[in-house]
């Protein structure tokens, strides 16, 4: 019986998981995934412990744990089970913040029909910010969240609905990209790209590590994914490709 170890490439383990080589490599940055190995031409290869640690990361992703809880369930520091339980009750404050969504949203398509302004106050009820607070942290520090949150309170409530509804509407731009197939390294992307990335200097210099791990979490957390209408893919691919041409150092 061989009892030989099986060996993948970064593009083939990236492949056979459904994910992308950019995400393997930020979860090895991260203390997440190591490669078994690295070849001669610094390729990034992995084994079978490997593809077993990839996908118990993945489905913690696919629940909604940050890379910091999995890091901490991983390593045995937190117990699964009371993990999945604080999980539940995160879900559960977040299904209460979604209703009001839903019901501000259903409220502006009202008004529109009635033909009232969509950029009333309770059209932009529910929409919290600071539920994004743990990954912003995570990523790029508590420094980054406070002043980003600092930030966001020196707004007017005309500037916040402003804020907002530029999003709304670059949202629904990529959208139209997307479904008109029009590539992401097109220049009507690549303007809605640079958009994007200019209501996103409101709050933090977009630098291109920046631009590209918020492209990575846009589709990796379904809580960005569900603001692009199914398209959070072309999104990040739009992003990464903007990041590369205009940001990288």
């Amino acid at each position: 019986m061989n009892t030989e170890s099986r060996e993948w490439s970064i593009q083939d383990l990236a492949r056979i998981s459904g994910t992308t080589s950019r995400t393997l490599r930020h979860y090895q940055s991260v203390g997440l995934l190591e490669p078994v190995r690295l070849g001669a031409n610094g390729m990034r290869y992995y084994d079978d412990a490997a593809l077993g640690a990839l996908l118990n990361i993945l489905v913690l992703r696919r629940l909604g744990f940050s890379l910091e809880r999995i890091k901490t369930i991983r390593a045995g520091e937190t117990e699964l089970v009371s993990a999945l339980q604080s999980r539940v009750r995160e879900l559960t404050a977040l299904e209460e913040k979604v209703q009001r969504q839903i019901r501000s949203v259903q409220l502006t398509i009202d008004q529109l029909t009635n033909g009232v302004s969509a950029m009333s106050a309770d059209s932009f009820d529910g929409f919290d910010n600071s539920v994004y607070q743990e990954e912003v942290e995570e990523r790029w520090g508590k420094d980054a969240y406070a002043a980003a949150n600092q930030q966001w309170k020196s707004m007017s409530p005309e500037q916040q609905k402003a804020h907002q509804q530029e999003h709304l509407d670059m949202a629904l731009e990529y959208q139209r990209l997307a479904e008109a197939g029009v590539a992401a390294d097109a220049s009507e992307a690549q303007a809605a790209a640079a958009r994007h990335v200019a209501w996103l200097a409101v709050f933090t210099k977009p630098t291109y590590a920046y631009v590209v791990g918020l492209a990575e979490m846009y589709v990796a957390d379904p809580r960005f994914a569900a603001n692009y209408h199914g398209h959070a893919e072309y999104v990040r691919d739009a992003l990464t490709v903007y990041a590369d041409k205009e940001l990288a150092q």
